[in-house]
């Protein structure tokens, strides 16, 4: 699997999400700056209560996107991020975190967060417009036990629920986490504190990263907050 396919069939959408009745290829949908949907997985590592500290907090992962992505490439985001191919419902486009992450999620295995329409024209050529859904899926999984697809993602990356809040929020010029290189030559998985800055990151200028963790937070706190949307 190569970090992109140019001729992947994607259906066409409306800015409200009404399709369009065609499909065209997504070299040409970004070509064209037309609306495709998306899927967005935030994934929520569960942390055991360390007896010493009575400390539970969940950590968020994050994917290095490959070097050879047309978009960001390099860039860390969201644990899963991918589209829908053409004729695609919820079920089969969360066979991305499989492939990304080695992260099998069916559709009762994730929570809807909300829905963004995201525009990125930042790179010479492209106009990505995106219907996001965005979900939430929580695992037991250590970061070791995760198997990114080397050919789409290059690291992954372990931030605590309150430092990754921080960072988005502007309250922190950086953070620690856990990075999770690839393996090496011998399939050893090297993991090791990581210092990230947000300028490492997808650019989000809509706020979305701090709405999504926010929505995460409460949600963790007890509280059932509403669908959003962006966009």
């Amino acid at each position: 699997m190569a970090a992109q396919d140019g001729d992947e069939p994607f259906d066409v959408f409306d800015r409200n999400g009404k399709p369009l009745g065609f499909r065209k290829a997504r070299r040409l949908v970004h070509r064209d700056g037309d609306w495709h949907r998306s899927v967005h997985v935030w994934v929520l590592l569960e942390r055991e209560a360390d007896a010493r500290r009575g400390d539970a907090e969940p950590w968020v992962l994050f994917q290095q996107r490959s070097p050879e992505k047309d978009t960001w490439p390099g860039a860390f985001e969201v644990a899963v991020s991918g589209h829908y191919r053409a004729g695609e419902d919820l079920a089969e486009a969360l066979r991305e975190a499989e492939e990304e992450i080695g992260l099998p999620l069916a559709p009762g295995d994730v929570i809807r967060l909300g829905m963004r329409r995201s525009v990125d024209d930042h790179a010479p050529g492209i106009v990505d417009r995106e219907l996001q859904d965005v979900l939430l899926a929580t695992t037991r999984r250590t970061l070791a036990a995760f198997r990114p697809h080397p050919e789409e993602v290059t690291a992954l990356l372990s931030l605590p629920l309150g430092a990754a809040l921080r960072l988005v929020r502007g309250e922190a010029a950086s953070v620690t986490g856990l990075l999770r290189d690839a393996p090496d030559a011998a399939g050893a998985v090297k993991i090791a504190p990581r210092d990230v800055r947000l300028d490492e990151f997808v650019a989000a200028r809509d706020g979305y990263h701090e709405r999504a963790l926010e929505s995460i937070r409460r949600r963790l706190a007890g509280e059932a907050p509403a669908l959003w949307s962006i966009g």
